[in-house]
Order: structure tokens, then C-alpha cells, then sequence
């Protein structure tokens, strides 16, 4: 046998072995410098246990930007990967809405789909010297066993360029998606336990419901009676809102004692009380809750101030009369400060988080603590300015112009993330005789808190005219809705599981943009190199193919 072809014999043989291996072993390969499209460790795990099928149906498609465009791919590429784990227990599709060209069937899309939960984003453009509107949804529905949940694909930091916020949005989609599923599949035998701390704080239950219901998504909820005897247990972390009523000393003890065990704690504390505001005004109140002791013991003090900061949020307020009327404008309010600034952590609880909106914040402050790692997470902006309570508080305020000289305080710490082995602010305390000294724990294992000095962060407003509450972060005066329920979901799900699916938060993708000054500089030669280039090349090849045959069967 001649030996081209035994050459052509073992090719084909080799590629019959490949794909008979191909069907027994899988495995993909990875090539990229940031690792994109390999899924953490957390959803895969997630994948390969899924119960029962699983259906997305993503509306991020058509004639889009290039921009939106990319995050349309980054969608598929994990749809991809999550296939490709999960098997065929993952399917999906991309539905384009601009298909439906029937006017009343585009109308009820478009309603079912802001009713079901996604947002649409107005896009513009100019084509041909007019300025063109369209609509997309940039988000996906998840169904599973007939229930359904949309994801939000467009996030990340309002304040960023666009450019950076879609690029927020594509490092995001592998924890959008991974998070809707655990949504939707957990049972109650895998579910986490949290804890709530209820009989501390005079504010009404339906303040606290739609952080609740959504906590309730994903976690067994427990509802925690302070003076029932007895320890913390059995709960993998708790919540404690807004306390205005002070902690006795054996509340302090069972929240020691619980933290020193491992348990998981996320606080939100006022260092002042501010009941209501007026046009004459109102005092700011220090609040004592006697927790101060056990804060100073884990790294922390919460200060009796409030802060005023330039970056905040506005309130209406009356200005005047407009003929017979009263003319309502919108003023900025420096005692809603609007948070933008989560440190350099890079902690996944804050990564690409849009901006939270705090109401009458203190500050916080950290100390020495032996052993505790302290991440700053939430800071005010640099144009502050710190009063200490009791302080009087008035709208008229809003009225004045501010001074910039005088906020210039720098920012402020808000929130704060601790982890360590944290000792018992009773140690040496407790005495044999003492009846809590049955199981009385000086230094346990490893655990997390997070501190964050405002209360109202997690205080949603009421709609009394609907009787029903408004989404936490939702700003009922400017109709804006703030981060402030990614934050506390995020955090719960740090603290209970920081190597979960919260953990896809940390995934980087780097931009890379090109240099506009040489584009433009060397746009012709390139243009010139990629139109002329391929021709070249093909002649190239076709004459030196010619030339081997006339060395080889010209003879």
C-alpha cells in the first residue's frame, strides 16, 4: 500500500477513535486568562443535582447593540456551559419580541413580561439623521414544575459608563441564572435556617415585608422570642432590624454565645433615633441598646452621630406658592445619603453592586480584636459632615444651600464585614455556680458578622393606598429602585455560604478597549490589510500549489 495512502488510513482511524472516546469521556477546555467560561464550583454542583427539568426562556435578542449584543453572548455561552453540565435536564431559547408584528399580540408580550417580573430598558439611536426608540427586555424567565422567576440580566453600578455597566452585567449572568435556579429547586430538606429577631424594634411588620418574602425564597425563616429561656440553636444565621429596645444582659449573652458556636449575624443598628420631621424640626436621639460592649469585643463601635453627606437623595418639600397653589420641587436631603462607595475588598456581597440608599446613618468605627479580619463594605462619599446626637433635625434645612467647604469630613464607615474566631465578650465572667456555665463556650470556631449603621436600610415604604409595601430600595420620590435588597441578600448569603453560588459574584472580566487615537490613525491601512490580506494569502497558496505540481508532474 502506497503510503499516502496508509497517511489517509490512519487519519481516518484516529478520528474514529477520538469520537468514539468523545461519547465516554467529557471535558471542555478553558483558554481564556480570566477563566470565563469555567462556572464555579457551587453551580456546578448545583447543576449536575438538579431534581427536574429546567427551561429559560431569554429575551436578550435581536438587532441590538454591540454592546448588549456581547451580553447576549455571554448569556448563551453559559446557557452553554450550564447544558453541558446539567445535560439535558437545561434547555432554552432566545425569544426576540420585535418579531411579533402584530401591534395588540407585541402589547400583551410586553405586559406579560413586565408583569412576570421583567424590566425593559429603552435604547436609543440615530439612523439616517432620526432618532430612533426601542424597546428590549434584557432579562430571562426560569421555569421549573410550572413555577416560573425572571432574572435581571442587565445590572451593575448605575454611576459606571455604559460601557462598564454591561460589562458588570456580563460578569454577573453565571450568578443571575445559578441564583434563579436555586430559587426554584431547593427543597425543604437543603434549605438554610435564618433567624429573626423580633421583639426588639417598634417597627411595624410591614415594613420589613418584602425583605422577609424574599429572605423566604430561599431560607427557612424562623422568628426568634428573646425571653423564652434558653440558647440560640439550630439556626445557621440571624437577623437582627432595626432594634430601638435595649438588650438585657442575658440577650447579650445569648447573642455571644451563638456567634462564639459559629453562628452567622447580620445587624442593622441606628446610633440615634429620629421618631419624625417637621418644618420646625425634630431631635436626633442617642439610642442605647447596651450592645456596645459586645460590638467593641468583635472590632466595632457604633458612634451616636448621624451623618450629612453632599451625595444624597432629594425629598419634595414646598418652595412657594405657584399662583394659588402650592409649588412641590424636589431638594436634596443630606440626611439620605445615597452609598457608592463599597472599599477595594472586591468582596462578592458589594462586587458590581449598584448603589444603596441609607436614611439617618451613624458611623461606625473599628477597633482592635485579636484574630478578626475587618472589610469596610459600605462607605459614604467623601463630602461628609458628622453631628453628634442629640442634633435638630428640620426640612428647612433643605432649603439652605450648603457650604462644600464644610463637608469635609472624608468618607465614613457604614458597614462593615468581620470573620475570625471570635471570643466571648464573657470570658472569666461566668463562675462555676453561675447556671449558664453549662456549655459556656470563651472562644468557639470560625464565624462572620456584618455590622451596618442604618436601620432604615432595610425599611421598605408602604403604599396606603394600595395597602400594600413597596420593594426594599424603592424610592417612591424620584421612582428609582436602590440596591439595598441585593445588599442584605447578598450578605445573608455571604455569611451562611460564602463558597455558594455567591461566589460567582467574584468572577472578573477584564475590558480591553482599543486605542482611538491609533484606530483612527492606522484605520485605512487596517481596512486595506483585512480586504486585501485573504485575496493575498489565497493567491500565495494557489501559486505555490501550482508550482509543486509542475515540479512534480511536469517531467
Amino acid at each position: 500500500m502506497k503510503p499516502a495512502a496508509l497517511r489517509t488510513l490512519f487519519v481516518i482511524a484516529a478520528l474514529i477513535v477520538v469520537n468514539v472516546l468523545s461519547a465516554f469521556v467529557f471535558f471542555r477546555l478553558d483558554l481564556t486568562q480570566e477563566k470565563r467560561y469555567t462556572l464555579s464550583e457551587a453551580t456546578e454542583n448545583l447543576l449536575v443535582n438538579l431534581p427536574d427539568d429546567i427551561h429559560v426562556d431569554v429575551y436578550l435578542t435581536g438587532d441590538l447593540p454591540p454592546g448588549f449584543k456581547r451580553l447576549e453572548s455571554a448569556v448563551h455561552e453559559t446557557l452553554d456551559e450550564f447544558e453541558a453540565r446539567a445535560g439535558k435536564t437545561i434547555t432554552y431559547r432566545f425569544i426576540d419580541p420585535d418579531l411579533v408584528t402584530n401591534p395588540d399580540e407585541k402589547n400583551k408580550l410586553i405586559d406579560k413580561l413586565q408583569q412576570r417580573g421583567l424590566l425593559p430598558t429603552n435604547l436609543f439611536a440615530s439612523e439616517g439623521g432620526k432618532r430612533t426608540e426601542k424597546l428590549v427586555f434584557p432579562g430571562a424567565l426560569v421555569s421549573y414544575k410550572g413555577q416560573e422567576t425572571a432574572v435581571q440580566l442587565l445590572k451593575g453600578n448605575k454611576a459606571a459608563s455604559p460601557e462598564e455597566q454591561l460589562n458588570q452585567s456580563y460578569e454577573g449572568v453565571e450568578f443571575q441564572l445559578a441564583s434563579a435556579i436555586r430559587k426554584l429547586t431547593q427543597t425543604e430538606g437543603n434549605r438554610r435556617r435564618v433567624g429573626l429577631l423580633y421583639g426588639h424594634t417598634q417597627v411595624p411588620p410591614s415594613r420589613f415585608a418584602d425583605l422577609l418574602a424574599s429572605v423566604q425564597q430561599n431560607y427557612d425563616l424562623y422568628f426568634i422570642d428573646m425571653t423564652k429561656p434558653g440558647p440560640i440553636a439550630g439556626l445557621d444565621a440571624i437577623l437582627v432590624p432595626k432594634p430601638d429596645k435595649p438588650f438585657s444582659e442575658e440577650d447579650i449573652f445569648k447573642l455571644d454565645q451563638f456567634v462564639v458556636n459559629g453562628g452567622r449575624a447580620l445587624f442593622f443598628v441606628d446610633g440615634q433615633r429620629v421618631d419624625s420631621v417637621n418644618n420646625e424640626g425634630t431631635y436626633a436621639q442617642p439610642v442605647s441598646l447596651n450592645l456596645d460592649d459586645l460590638f467593641f469585643r468583635w472590632g466595632i463601635r457604633l458612634n451616636r452621630d448621624i451623618v450629612k453627606d453632599l451625595h444624597c437623595a432629594p425629598i419634595p418639600l414646598n418652595v412657594g406658592n405657584l399662583g394659588d397653589k402650592p409649588n412641590v420641587q424636589l431638594l436634596p436631603w443630606r440626611f439620605y445619603p445615597l452609598l457608592n462607595d463599597f472599599g477595594t475588598s472586591g468582596n462578592p456581597i458589594v462586587r458590581n453592586l449598584d448603589a444603596t440608599l441609607g436614611r439617618f446613618i451613624s458611623t461606625l468605627d473599628t477597633v482592635q480584636a485579636a484574630g478578626i479580619r475587618k472589610t469596610p463594605l459600605l462607605l459614604t462619599s467623601p463630602y461628609t459632615k458628622v453631628l453628634k446626637a442629640p442634633v435638630l433635625i428640620s426640612y428647612n434645612e433643605a432649603h439652605q444651600q450648603p457650604d462644600p467647604q464644610t463637608y469635609n469630613e472624608g468618607p465614613k464607615l457604614i458597614g462593615c464585614l468581620l470573620e475570625g474566631r471570635f471570643k466571648s465578650l464573657f470570658a472569666n465572667r461566668i463562675l462555676p455556680s453561675d447556671p449558664r456555665a453549662a456549655g459556656f463556650r470563651p472562644e468557639g470556631v470560625a464565624s462572620r458578622i456584618l455590622i451596618c449603621s442604618d436601620g432604615d436600610l432595610i425599611v421598605n415604604d408602604v403604599d396606603y393606598k394600595r395597602n400594600a409595601p413597596y420593594p426594599l430600595g424603592f424610592d417612591r420620590f424620584t421612582r428609582n429602585t436602590f440596591a439595598n435588597k441585593d445588599f442584605a441578600l447578598n450578605a445573608l448569603d455571604y455569611l451562611v455560604d460564602p463558597n455558594g453560588v455567591i461566589a460567582a459574584r467574584t468572577r472578573t472580566v477584564a475590558l480591553r478597549p482599543l486605542d482611538k487615537i491609533k484606530v483612527d490613525a492606522s484605520r485605512t491601512r487596517w481596512q486595506l490589510v483585512n480586504l486585501l490580506g485573504p485575496l493575498a494569502l489565497a493567491g500565495l497558496v494557489g501559486l505555490v500549489w501550482q508550482v509543486v505540481r509542475r515540479r512534480k508532474y511536469g517531467q
